[in-house]
């Protein structure tokens, strides 16, 4: 039988989905282990093939094609553990790095110190050379000076090269010039080109996404080769995929040359499944996705059946992190997840997040040596989880531990330790709402109109509840939902992009250079697409405008009907989408403004062929029989008697009313007092709050 896997690693568990020729879904779970990641993921692998009663090497060996996606590059940049990067830039400008776009959330707020910069100051080189914006030189590139840089660069022992000279987007001569110095004197140093990563205007923006795409280069390349090894070893002869924040995925060696698209690949691949379980469902293309991990909580949209996308994605706070600015799929991460901890700040308020206990040593109830208190904790004191069928069992959950950490937290607040349990999960989605009113509401998006689609190993401790205070009564949680960004691998197709800047305004567009970049942009991406071979056959082609009214900052994308403009009938068309999407985002439309677009993106899909669930046999038009009950907490000061069901107490057509706790083998869904949940015929859960 042909297999297909994916992977998702994230920061505490790696998750893992083998699906068959029918698209029939079996799930993996094991702790990510950093030092090694094939080990976590070879360990999840082999939970999968125990559910499918294969051998772990017969069903490697008879995988087609497996997709990897990963935090690795995320977290490489969070723990400071990238190369040692140089960042080349044009004399006069070192300090782009360090001030950023020059923008506070709070201008008042002197509690904190000014971020550093993501590539160290003194890390930075000059260079003498200047491009003007038409792409004429003001200053001639001085090669005397350039090789005394490389010399520096060599004699520090620098692992990878950051170069963004000013207006090499108008003209890139003197970034290749410099290239060539590093290919002659440092051949072994890998580098990135500012004009060939990302070529749009905005220095920051242009300079952020250079140096952290350069200082991945060693580590991802590693990371890799070594996980391509580590599967030929165990037997896996298929073909590899990297799921990439691109809302895609790519072959590795692409991902070795911009390896930037890696962070935020795995969150990236979960709007994907949200659309693939709506529309299973039948339940609209409008739809909020909410993966709740052990270490974040993540939210994309997904609109009218398309994915979302954003040049504004910053690791780390808005305005003082760094910026990826990348045109990358639009995912919200908040420190909020199953591992978030409890703690009390100085004013004695209760906090949760965004400090993770991970994988290691993880909540304390993991019995891996946590003391601080969890969310995943404050689940098992209120009895949410049966310390016995953690992750089917195969993990047993030390319950004093967990009620000793949270006893902690109860005794300083004065409450007793269910009702503080209960506040520490209570809190946790607080945080959540408000990352999903940012991505929705504060955007223009309705989530009463809405369906909520709802994964990851801890997403149903507590999304009913989010859902009823969103006033959304359409919420799915995926059979498969401790795996969704896994699950949405399954149905990514391979994508790549090319942009490029060309400025020109409505009321005096210029055709010729439009359409004459525009062609370059289909001609690359046709390129690509040759040397996928047969995976290239199936394809499309997306032409897109960052566009904004005249006078105006910020740019929205606006989808292109075709790749030439052969009139001002072509014009006004994107003139009047244009609109349309600034009155959606921003509830505005300025019709007698012009508009202004700043950069062009081509995005290329080649479509991978997926099977389609089929759905399950042996409807039910009955109430679901539990197997057994326990007690448990929901806000009250005394236990509440709650059934509990295991899968094979429930089939397609099944109701479930609260109170009552579903036992997945990898993840837990409480049904709180009111509110139902019904079987579908796919075997998914479908939740109604009322």
């Amino acid at each position: 039988m042909a297999y297909t896997i994916s992977v998702d690693t994230g920061g505490t568990f790696t998750d893992v989905i083998v699906s068959d020729k029918s698209g029939t879904m079996t799930i993996g779970k094991a702790l990510t282990t950093r030092e090694r990641i094939f080990l976590g993921m070879r360990e999840a692998i082999q939970a999968a093939a125990e559910s499918l009663n294969v051998p772990f090497a017969s069903l490697l060996a008879e995988t087609k094609l497996l997709i990897y996606g990963t935090t690795y590059a995320t977290n490489a940049i969070v723990t400071k553990t990238v190369a040692k990067t140089a960042f080349v830039t044009t004399a006069g400008f070192s300090d782009t790095l360090l001030l950023k776009e020059g923008g506070k959330s709070n201008p008042h707020d002197f509690s904190y110190d000014y971020p550093d910069p993501y590539i160290p100051r003194r890390y930075t080189f000059e260079v003498e050379e200047r491009m003007t914006s038409e792409g004429t030189a003001s200053v001639a590139f001085s090669e005397a000076q350039a090789r005394k840089v490389v010399e520096q660069i060599k004699q520090a022992a620098f692992e990878a090269v950051a170069v963004c000279f000013l207006w090499s987007i108008a003209n890139p001569d003197h970034e290749l010039r410099f290239a060539r110095l590093l290919d002659e004197l440092l051949p072994d140093v890998p580098y990135t080109l500012s004009h060939r990563l990302i070529p749009i205007v905005r220095e920051y923006r242009r300079a952020s996404a250079t140096a952290i795409d350069a200082s991945l280069k060693p580590l991802m390349q590693r990371h890799l080769r070594g996980l391509e090894k580590d599967l030929h070893s165990a037997g896996f002869t298929g073909e590899l995929l990297i799921s990439t924040t691109a809302g895609g995925c790519n072959y590795a060696e692409a991902l070795i040359e911009k390896p930037v698209y890696t962070v935020g690949s795995g969150p990236a691949m979960a709007p994907i499944a949200g659309l693939t379980f709506s529309r299973l469902e039948d339940l609209g293309d409008n739809i909020i996705v909410c993966d709740t991990g052990g270490t974040t909580f993540d939210v994309g949209l997904v609109r009218d059946g398309n994915l979302t996308y954003t040049r504004d994605t910053w690791l780390g706070p808005h305005f003082i992190g760094d910026l990826l600015a990348i045109s990358a799929v639009d995912v919200r991460s908040i420190g909020a997840g199953g591992g978030s901890i409890a703690w009390i700040d100085d004013g004695g308020l209760m906090r949760v997040g965004p400090q993770s206990a991970g994988a290691d040593p993880g909540p304390a109830c993991y019995g891996r040596g946590g003391k601080l208190p969890t969310v995943s904790d404050a689940a098992v004191v209120l009895g949410y989880f049966d310390p016995d069928y953690f992750l089917g069992g195969r993990m047993k959950l030390d319950v004093e531990a967990a009620r000793r950490a949270v006893k902690d937290i109860a005794d300083r607040v004065g409450s007793s330790l269910e009702e503080t349990a209960y506040r520490i999960l209570t809190l946790a989605g607080d945080f959540m709402m408000r990352a999903i009113r940012d991505i929705t509401i504060n955007e223009g998006f309705n989530p009463r109109e809405s369906t909520i689609v709802a994964g990851g190993g801890a997403a149903g401790l507590n999304i009913m509840m989010i859902a009823a205070e969103l006033g959304c009564d359409r919420v799915v949680l995926p059979k498969v939902a401790a795996a969704l960004s896994a699950s949405g691998m399954q149905h990514a197709n391979i994508v790549a992009e090319e942009t490029a800047t060309l400025v020109t305004v409505s009321n005096r567009f210029d055709f010729d250079k439009v359409n004459a970049l525009l062609a370059e942009l289909t001609s690359r991406l046709e390129t690509f697409r040759r040397g996928l071979g047969e995976r290239g056959t199936d394809y499309t082609i997306e032409y897109f405008a960052e566009a904004r009214y005249l006078a105006q900052v910020w740019e929205l994308e606006t989808l292109l009907p075709k790749a030439r403009f052969s009139g001002p009938e072509d014009v006004a068309a994107l003139v009047t989408t244009f609109h349309e999407v600034h009155e959606r985002v921003f509830a505005v439309r300025d019709e007698g403004s012009a508009v202004e677009v700043v950069n062009w993106k081509a995005r290329l899909t080649a479509k991978i062929s997926h099977s389609r669930p089929a759905p399950m046999s042996g409807v039910s038009k009955t109430e679901a029989k539990p197997s057994s009950s326990r007690n448990c907490f929901f806000g009250g000061s005394a236990p509440v008697k709650t059934a509990v069901y295991k899968p094979s107490d429930i089939r397609p057509g099944s109701v479930i009313a609260g109170p009552a706790i579903v036992e997945e083998p990898t993840t837990t869904l409480v049904i709180y007092p009111g509110m139902s949940a019904r079987v579908s015929d796919f075997g998914n859960y479908l939740l109604r709050v009322g």
